[in-house]
């Protein structure tokens, strides 16, 4: 009995670890087949503004049951202070940041996107410092390494935007020839720097979305609560601006097609899903950790892009996106030695940067032995989260 509840702590212990990861990993998977899936919807002609708020009004079906259900009891108090901070959210991302990534998609192409999308941790790494939510001391070298790499980060964007070079062939050995396919993805070069522009501004919306989000969970620490009044939020204020932008009604029309995947697919995994997800992981890994498994979304649609899409792919592109990544990596092994330290550094400061395993998992450790753990038997990974 004794080794049975020791062995059920260690894989309580084992799978908190893991959780952050997994988490991430499936939300990049997600990302990916949001990028296709939207590529095609987008080439067939269904307005950004419009797929903004389909996309909003899936998300908000899919996860408000849940919030009603799961956070009754714990849904905190509402504030007005609170509030105008969610209705900043649901402005930020679902409105702002989507339709500037829509239009960049359309001038550019899904590969190129999720590619420039790597430059996120370091557009977040350099809005946490000026809002406080990262330390940086200059003669450590795990900070150096995060400076650094946020210089490399953004040193590679402009690779990919000023430098096209030759066209690489991936799967495929002859080169798409009709228009219509390689128009968005070859672009001229006044469309790639449009598309380029409106990218990076996706991109910083998007990383002061994740600012504001870590700040608001602190007031407002209810996950599937928070993410429905975001996506309800960002479904009104897209429908104000799409009743705006687009007079013609038929363009509000769908069919039984990616016209229709594409809002369903992205508002229920890539909004409703992805807020909740980030949510969770963003209070104890915080806004840069979540923003560092970029590189993985930009492999899956470069491989999905040239085979579902026939886009081309480019030697710049894919320079800069390896510069991209070099630079990205040096940013996360200096967040790295941020959580190697943070135990001694930052007592009492918050909570800890491991996920805690639950209290409830230790007492059954207790009751499965019969009596209190000895410290011995309980590995020193285990930490508590302090409030």
């Amino acid at each position: 009995m004794e080794g049975q509840g020791t062995r059920r702590v260690l894989v309580a212990a084992f799978f908190n670890k893991v959780k952050p990861f997994l988490a991430m990993v499936f939300l990049q998977v997600g990302f990916a087949g949001m990028f296709i899936v939207t590529m095609l919807c987008l080439k067939r002609g269904l307005s950004h503004y419009v797929l903004v708020v389909y996309r909003h009004a899936a998300a908000t079906i899919a996860v408000a049951p849940f919030a009603f259900i799961f956070e009754r009891k714990i849904r905190p108090k509402m504030t007005l202070k609170t509030f105008l901070k969610i209705m900043a959210l649901g402005l930020i991302e679902p409105v702002i940041d989507q339709n500037l990534y829509y239009l960049g998609l359309q001038y550019t192409s899904a590969t190129f996107a999720s590619a420039m999308f790597n430059i996120l941790p370091a557009i977040t790494f350099i809005m946490a410092i000026i809002f406080r939510l990262e330390r940086v001391s200059l003669k450590s070298i795990h900070s150096q390494a995060k400076i650094v790499g946020t210089i490399v980060t953004l040193g590679g964007a402009m690779i990919m935007t000023l430098y096209k070079g030759p066209i690489l062939e991936m799967f495929s050995g002859k080169t798409p020839t009709h228009s219509g396919t390689t128009s968005s993805s070859s672009g001229t070069g006044q469309n790639l720097l449009v598309g380029t522009l409106m990218l990076l501004g996706s991109c910083t919306g998007w990383s002061g979305f994740f600012i504001l989000q870590s700040v608001t969970l602190k007031e407002y620490p209810a996950e599937l609560s928070l993410t429905s009044l975001i996506v309800f939020l960002g479904m009104v204020q897209g429908g104000a601006v799409a009743l705006v932008m687009e007079h013609d009604f038929k363009a509000w029309a769908i069919g039984f097609d990616s016209r229709l995947l594409a809002p369903v697919y992205s508002g229920i995994v890539c909004s409703a899903m992805a807020y909740y997800l980030q949510g969770v992981v963003m209070k104890d890994r915080g806004p840069v950790f979540v923003t560092a498994f970029n590189p993985l979304c930009m492999i899956i649609v470069a491989a999905l892009g040239s085979l579902i899409l026939a886009e081309q792919l480019h030697l710049g592109s894919v320079i800069g996106a390896v510069v991209i990544v070099i630079g990205l990596y040096s940013v996360i092994w200096g967040k790295s030695q941020d959580h190697i330290e943070s135990p001694t550094l930052a007592k009492g400061k918050g909570s800890s940067l491991e996920l805690p395993v639950a209290v409830k998992d230790v007492m059954d450790h207790e009751n499965a032995i019969g009596g209190p753990a000895n410290k011995s038997e309980i590995p020193t990974t285990i930490l508590v989260s302090q409030k």
